[in-house]
């Protein structure tokens, strides 16, 4: 493991030296526009050579570089444990390195092909210095890559939607076992109130007593006797036909 930092360290240094004093020397000549052949042959050069580097490390070395206090170590190693598992296995670096420069640095793209897809290791140069000041890793997705992913976004949204709204509902459906003082106050005094009870009527029984009284009366006046003979205790209706 010691062999491995040695080398990669040592071949980081090299290449960081290399650009640091190329571009030193030759910073008279660059322009905002274009990049001198020198200066862009070794921004070629250590940019390559540290894709190389980097790709050839395992996860072990990644996740131990990944502790360092470099803060550019940090970035590339997190980027390009990001993007491995998505690319495979190296395959070859495919088409020309490309350099860009702009007011404040310089950026290289790096071509490489891999088993799962081709990518772009893309560094960021600061102008000043000369040295990387970041590491990007630009996954190349085919068409088909590109439609799965696309479709599988569009199902997990209409799922996360449906999802949302059962869920809504069900709150909805839970809101009725939820008591509701206010609304009970209302119902109440909504409610029309009860009718009044009728007073019994004693003028019908008022009648009877008087109607059974004649009757009486009648009955002892044929009878030649008095009321206190008998006693009536119904009357009732007798509908005789006529001859």
């Amino acid at each position: 493991m010691k062999q491995i930092f040695k080398k990669v360290s040592s071949l980081c240094t090299v290449l960081l030296m290399m650009a640091v004093l190329t571009l030193t020397g030759a910073s008279s000549v660059w322009a905002a526009d274009e990049v001198d052949d020198t200066v862009k042959q070794t921004l070629v050069t250590t940019a390559e050579g540290l894709t190389d580097t980097i790709i050839a490390l395992s996860d072990e070395d990644i996740e131990n570089y990944t502790k360092s206090s470099d803060e550019f170590t940090v970035g590339a190693m997190t980027a390009w444990a990001g993007s491995k598992d998505e690319v495979g296995a190296l395959k070859e670096r495919t088409g020309e390195t490309e350099v860009k420069a702009s007011d404040d640095g310089y950026t290289v793209t790096v071509p490489v092909s891999f088993e799962k897809a081709d990518a772009n290791f893309v560094y960021i140069f600061d102008a000043s210095t000369g040295a990387p000041t970041s590491l990007t890793v630009d996954v190349q997705y085919s068409m088909a890559e590109t439609l799965r992913r696309a479709v599988m976004n569009t199902i997990m949204g209409i799922a996360i939607v449906f999802i949302v709204l059962i869920f809504l509902s069900f709150l909805i459906y839970l809101f009725r076992f939820i008591p509701n003082p206010e609304a009970k106050k209302k119902a109440q005094a909504a409610a029309p109130a009860p009718a009044p009870v009728a007073a019994p009527v004693e003028a019908a029984e008022a009648d009877d007593t008087e109607l059974i009284a004649v009757i009486a009366a009648a009955i002892a006046a044929a009878e030649g006797t008095t009321t206190d003979g008998f006693v009536v205790r119904s009357i009732r209706k007798i509908n005789r036909k006529k001859r």
